[in-house]
Formats: structure tokens, C-alpha cells, sequence
């Protein structure tokens, strides 16, 4: 092929058009594709326009016609320019035009977020970019823009994204944060406000946990976290995973919101409005699963390995201990302290199981760190299982 370049996948036919279309070359270019489309054997058809540079109308009757045979036809990585033709034209109302994503690069800039999904960098004094893990993760940035829309529909302060952006082989979302800064950038520039962020922050998980949401539009965290327990089945004597699973089979289904997770990178400050931030973990469920989360952002990934908590959040492992038990006596300034040590107990629980979970699963067993770090959750499962038996408070 010399006018086009052909791309077979599993899942798509892909067909990539080239420079100028006009009628000087139309009618060669369709003929191309029409051999080439011998070999598409029902996959559905995507042409790919990331090195088109001009369509004329000679060229639109062709995608036309390709329209009429594949009424999935999907039209990807469109230039501006072209864009705008496909716009006027009409064709983004007949079928699916896509633009081209911008290039960005995130060398040299600050890190002020950091979450299960992606860390968030500031890319200038005005934007950030959540840049995502997984190279293939335009779905989930189309699931968080969902969460973060409904969230902010039922008043909870965020910001939602507003472009999509390349980062090296994977993607990233784009916001406007002016004059942000997170909870945790503001700790570590003046300790004294401690007690003060920390009011914020459980102001806004108050609200978080007081806002209810409608069946179905976020994951339900008990289903996740029994998908944690049926998982150390294999991994935990059968006592202790039976009770364990019978533990989070007692707590009630809840409608109300939960982060998932929630600590001080994930909540900014801009202008004196606090926002939440990485509204990609946000689901349903009783509090207990989100101060299992916040147990391990400030203490369980951290208690084998204190430089943990200074690579993720930027402190000190005694400010995240700090942090997290004047969370729990703030958010639970209507108990006493033995109440709220066992709620503190029933969080640890959760929150070993979900790290235990997780190192398995992450090749844990052929490590001497990995090993250590399983031995520590299974003891600690153990001996928490003996006091806990429920995670209701």
C-alpha cells in the first residue's frame, strides 16, 4: 500500500489515511482501501487520521460510502484542521470523529497527587494532570469524568477535567486548579496548620459519607471487599478467612458516597474552597471500608518500611501516625476513646486484608520484602481477628 497503511488487531481493522485527499488522488486511495478491506473479515473498521493533513469533498464521499458498508465506523487522532472539515461538513453528527490528543511531557514537574490509579502532577501555575498507570486507560478516564460530574451534582466540591492529553505511551486528564495546593504540600510547609487541615479534611469526609447516591451509579465496596476475602481463602487458615468473610457479610448495604482514597494529596486547598481530587475510587458503602483506606495510606504500607510514607506522601511516618489518629478522634468525637480504638481495630482489619491481598497478587511470595510484608498482614489478621467481631460501630 502506498497511499494508506493497513493495521489488523484482535478487535478492530484499522486503516490509516495520509496526507492531502483531494480528486487529484481520491479514486486511487478508495481503490486501496477496497483491496485492503478484503482482509477485514467483519472486524469493525477505524480509520486513523493521526497523518492526515487535508480532506477534500472527493475524499468525505469516500468515508461516506465506507459509512453505508460499516455503520460502526469509527474515525480516530484527528488534527484540528481536519477536524473542523469533518465538523462543517456535518460528519461529526453521522458518525463517531475523534480528535487527535495533545502531546504533553510532565519532565521535571511537581508531583502534588498520588492514588491507585495515577499520580497528579502540576504542569503549570494554573493546570494539573492526572497521568494514569495503565496505557490503555481512556475508559477509566471516561468512568472518572462520570464519577466526578455526579459527585459535583450532589455537591461535593471537585474539579472536573477538561481535556484529555498524551503522556509518553499512556493518557492523562486535565484540570485548572488555580493557586491549589494540596493538604499535603500545606503540612509540609507549615507544620503548625496540622490540627487545622485536619478539621478541614474530616469536614469534607463528612460530607462525602453524608451524601447518598442513587443504586447502581458507583461500585458497591462490600462486593469489593468480599471479592478480598473469597481471594485469602487460599492464603489464611480456614478459621480466620471464614470469619473474615462473615464479618463483612454482616455489614449492611449503604448508598452512601465513600472516596476510597481519601488522605492528604487527594484534597486541595484553592482560594480557601476545598476540593476533592482522583474521583476515580469513588463508590458506596459503610464508612468502615473508607477508614481501612486511610489506615493504610498513613500507617499499613508504611509500618515495615517508613521511607514508604516519605516517597508517597512526603512526611514523616509519625506525621501519617499523627494524622491518622486525629482523623479518628475528630471524626468520631462523639465516642469514647475505647470506642474508638476498636473502630481504629476494625479499619486495621480491612485494611491488612486489602494489603495482603495485594502483595500476593503482586509476585509478594518471591521477595524477602514481599514475604515479610505477608507474614506481618497474616499476624496481624490474627490477632485482630481474636478482638473483632463486628465491623459495625
Amino acid at each position: 500500500m502506498e497511499l494508506i497503511d493497513v493495521k489488523k488487531h484482535e478487535d478492530e481493522f484499522v486503516i490509516c489515511l495520509k496526507g492531502h485527499i483531494d480528486s487529484n488522488n481520491a479514486a486511487s486511495i478508495e481503490k486501496e482501501i477496497t483491496e485492503a478491506r478484503t482482509e477485514q473479515n467483519g472486524l469493525p473498521l477505524v480509520i486513523d487520521c493521526s497523518d492526515l493533513q487535508y480532506i477534500s469533498s472527493a475524499g468525505l464521499r469516500i468515508i461516506l460510502r465506507l459509512k453505508k458498508e460499516c455503520a460502526d465506523l469509527r474515525i480516530i487522532n484527528v488534527s484540528s484542521e481536519v477536524y473542523e472539515i469533518f465538523d462543517i461538513t456535518g460528519f461529526t453528527q453521522m458518525m463517531s470523529v475523534s480528535k487527535a490528543f495533545r502531546q504533553i511531557s510532565i519532565e521535571g514537574c511537581e508531583v502534588i497527587g498520588q492514588g491507585a490509579n495515577g499520580k497528579v502532577y502540576r504542569i503549570d501555575p494554573d493546570t494539573i494532570v492526572k497521568v494514569y498507570y495503565d496505557s490503555d486507560s481512556l475508559p477509566d478516564i471516561k468512568r472518572e469524568r462520570e464519577l466526578a460530574r455526579t459527585a459535583l451534582i450532589l455537591g461535593i466540591p471537585t474539579a472536573i477535567p477538561y481535556d484529555v492529553v498524551k503522556v509518553g505511551d499512556s493518557y492523562g486528564s486535565v484540570y485548572e486548579l488555580l493557586n491549589a495546593k494540596s493538604f499535603c504540600q500545606l503540612i509540609i510547609e507549615d507544620p503548625s496548620r496540622l490540627d487545622e487541615i485536619i478539621g478541614m479534611s474530616v469536614d469534607l469526609l463528612k460530607k462525602i459519607h453524608g451524601t447518598e447516591v442513587d443504586e447502581g451509579v458507583m461500585p458497591d465496596m462490600k462486593e469489593v471487599v468480599l471479592g478480598w476475602a473469597d481471594f485469602l481463602k487460599l492464603h489464611l487458615p480456614e478459621e480466620q478467612s471464614s470469619k473474615l468473610r462473615k464479618l463483612v457479610e454482616e455489614v449492611p448495604y449503604d448508598l452512601h458516597m465513600l472516596h476510597g482514597d481519601y488522605h492528604v494529596k487527594n484534597v486541595m486547598l484553592q482560594n480557601d474552597e476545598v476540593l476533592l481530587i482522583d474521583m476515580d475510587t469513588l463508590c458506596t458503602g459503610y464508612p468502615i471500608f473508607e477508614f481501612a483506606s486511610i489506615f493504610n495510606a498513613y500507617q499499613g504500607y508504611c509500618e515495615l518500611d517508613h521511607q514508604n510514607m516519605l516517597d508517597f506522601l512526603g512526611i514523616t511516618f509519625e506525621m501519617g501516625t499523627e494524622i491518622w489518629d486525629k482523623t479518628l478522634r475528630l471524626y468520631f468525637d462523639d465516642k469514647n476513646e475505647e470506642k474508638i480504638q476498636a473502630i481504629a481495630d476494625k479499619a486495621k482489619l480491612i485494611g491488612y486484608s486489602r494489603i495482603l491481598r495485594r502483595t500476593i497478587r503482586r509476585n509478594g511470595y518471591e521477595t524477602e520484602q514481599g514475604k515479610a510484608l505477608i507474614d506481618h498482614c497474616k499476624k496481624r489478621i490474627a490477632e485482630l481477628l481474636e478482638s473483632v467481631d463486628t465491623l459495625l460501630y
